[in-house]
């Protein structure tokens, strides 16, 4: 498998291009729309539900939507990155969003809901495929970790603003309608992508896309079947699964789950975000601190943290549940980034593949997207608590820890 570090070898040689960090600032603005478009349901779960009438088993496949249509979509996203560059594919996906999001203003029941929420997937693997792939082409060394930490942020920065701000602030701004939240959203998305457009209309973005569109290109089957057949990448792709899948569990269902030990939704709100606060420190701090040689045991730990989380969660005591959402949260920035570069960095260098394989990466975990909500409504709704459902996310964890050790032993032997 090939996955690089620079376009090319004179890009490799070359001095930092300064404007590295003013496309990075566009990325993190990407990432920051497309978590307030995946965040922004959680909070009114029990609004849709009311207003909808529909029960947590419907809610929760509503929930998994974007992801089942993201899981179709992901390899052909980064195959199209890789053909076109990130620029107009990232803007693209912008405007899908933006549909989605404005779209479920109008639902008026749980299907149109469904297929609202659905068009969310069609759009959002470029900008996860696409992230990565920018930080591929203009960062190298321990600069791409960090890099990769900062637009981390830009998600944990828009589920912050989603969950904490939605009830207590948005909502109430608005006179209490959440299908006009719905369409301010959408507007606020489309001014996103028109900034991404202005920040990556630079000479030298430009040139980089050209040189891009300038090199060969391999069949997108091929790069798909030369990357499946490494077994590093088939055990990171497994990872991904897992991760995706308590990730987008715990963090849709969150505010509900709180909401279901006695707290307002406001209060609920405030502590959904908690997770969120402290994943923007995690990513910040552990990608860059995740050193080839420290990469396994930083994964390890946090897995080790996801297991605590979920036991201390369902403990639902005042300091107990907040430790528990914090290293929740530690777990939520750093995972998923980390697993991103054993996937980017392994392999002998070449970034043309870079969007094919976190396309794959995304179309794999969304799997796990799709089935972490799915399953924890369903237990939710057959049980009537979430508890069920917290022991799940335990043996997710456990899970996660088992394929690390697996992945280290295939690593070593290669």
């Amino acid at each position: 498998m090939a996955l690089a570090p620079t376009l090319s070898d004179d890009i490799a040689a070359g001095p930092p291009h300064p404007y590295r960090w003013t496309m990075l600032a566009g990325v993190w603005l990407l990432y920051f729309a497309f978590a307030v478009a995946s965040a922004s349901m959680a909070p009114l779960v029990y609004r849709l539900m009311a207003d909808l009438g529909m029960h947590r088993g419907e809610m929760g496949t509503v929930l998994a939507a974007w992801q089942l249509t993201y899981i179709f979509c992901s390899v052909p996203c980064g195959g199209l990155l890789d053909r076109f560059g990130p620029r107009r594919m990232m803007f693209a996906s912008v405007l899908v969003i933006a549909a989605s999001v404005a779209l479920r203003g109008l639902a008026t029941d749980y299907v149109t809901l469904l297929l609202a929420v659905m068009v969310f997937g069609l759009g959002g693997p470029l900008i996860s495929s696409g992230a990565p792939k920018v930080v591929s082409l203009w960062f190298t060394g321990k600069e791409r970790g960090l890099a990769m930490g900062i637009y981390f942020t830009g998600n944990a920065t828009g589920g912050i603003v989603a969950v904490a701000l939605t009830n207590s602030v948005f909502l109430p701004a608005i006179g209490g309608d959440w299908r006009d939240l719905m369409s301010g959203y959408a507007l606020f998305i489309v001014a996103v992508g028109a900034i991404w457009l202005a920040i990556s209309a630079h000479p030298a973005s430009r040139d980089l896309e050209a040189r891009l569109k300038a090199e060969e290109k391999r069949r997108s089957m091929d790069v798909f079947l030369e990357l499946i057949r490494d077994p590093v990448v088939r055990l990171v792709l497994l990872l991904g699964l897992f991760i995706l899948f308590y990730n987008h569990g715990m963090n849709h269902w969150l505010p509900d789950l709180l909401r279901s030990y006695g707290m307002t939704p406001s209060e609920a709100g405030y502590w959904a975000a908690v997770p969120t606060l402290f994943g923007m420190v995690a990513s910040l701090s552990l990608p860059r601190m995740a050193t080839p040689d420290k990469r396994f045991a930083i994964l390890l730990s946090l897995f080790v943290c996801a297991a605590g989380a979920t036991v201390l969660v369902w403990s639902a005591s005042g300091p107990m549940l907040a430790v528990g959402l914090i290293l929740q949260g530690m777990c939520r920035g750093a995972m998923t980034s980390i697993s991103i570069l054993l996937l980017i960095e392994s392999g002998d260098g070449n970034t043309s593949r870079v969007g094919a394989a976190s396309g794959l990466y995304f179309s794999v975990g969304e799997v796990g997207g799709v089935l972490g909500p799915m399953s924890m409504g369903a237990l939710a709704h057959a049980t009537g608590d979430f508890d069920a459902s917290l022991f799940m996310m335990f043996g997710v964890a456990c899970i996660l820890m088992l394929i690390l050790m697996r992945l280290r032993t295939v690593q070593e032997r290669h």
